[in-house]
C-alpha cells in the first residue's frame, strides 16, 4: 500500500508542475513501440499477452481498485468497450500491484466485459511510465502508440484516442 500511495502523491506532484497531462523522460511518446508483456489473467487462468493482439487496435487501462480516478472513469470505459469492440477494439485492464480479488472486485463492480491482467509487482506499469495512475495507452493495429496519457481522462477524451487508432 505504501508504494501506491507513494507513486499517487508523486501523480499529483508532477501533475501540479505540468498543469495536464504529464511529459517526463522515460514515458511513452506517441510513435514509440508499445513495450511487449505476458501478464496473469485475473480470471480464467493462463495469460496474456500484447503480442496475440497484434494488428488489433488496443487500449491498456491501468487501474487500481484505491485509484478514485480509475473508479471515476471505468463506467465510459465499459461504455466506449460495447461501442467500439464490433469495429476491433480491444481493451485490456491491467490492474497495477494488487491481487485478482480486488481486481475481480473492481472488475465486477463496474461490470468489466474485457480482460483484466495482473501486474502483480509493478514491472509492467513501470515499463510504461506509470508513476501514477490512472495511464492510458493506445495502440495502434501496428504495435505503435498512438496516445499515451498518465492521469485522469474524460469519456470524450478516450473516445477521441480510441477513434485515431481505429
Amino acid at each position: 500500500m505504501t508504494r501506491n500511495i507513494v507513486r499517487g502523491l508523486v501523480l499529483v506532484v508532477a501533475v501540479a508542475f505540468a498543469g495536464s497531462a504529464v511529459s517526463a523522460a522515460g514515458m511513452l511518446q506517441a510513435g514509440q513501440v508499445a513495450p511487449a508483456f505476458e501478464l496473469p489473467r485475473a480470471a480464467g487462468g493462463g495469460t496474456l499477452s500484447l503480442d496475440s493482439l497484434k494488428g488489433k487496435p488496443v487500449y491498456l487501462n491501468f487501474f487500481a481498485s484505491w485509484c478514485g480516478p480509475c473508479n471515476e472513469e471505468a463506467p465510459s470505459i465499459v461504455s466506449l468497450y460495447g461501442k467500439y469492440h464490433s469495429k476491433g477494439l480491444e481493451i485490456v485492464g491491467v490492474d497495477d500491484a494488487e491481487g485478482a480479488r480486488k481486481a475481480l472486485g473492481f472488475a465486477s463492480d463496474h461490470k468489466f466485459t474485457f480482460p483484466i491482467v495482473l501486474d502483480r509487482n509493478g514491472t509492467v506499469a513501470s515499463e510504461y511510465g506509470a508513476i501514477g495512475l490512472p495511464v492510458h495507452a493506445m495502440i495502434d493495429k501496428r504495435g505503435k502508440v498512438s496516445t499515451y496519457r498518465l492521469g485522469e481522462m474524460s469519456p470524450d477524451e478516450i473516445e477521441d484516442a480510441i477513434k485515431k487508432i481505429l
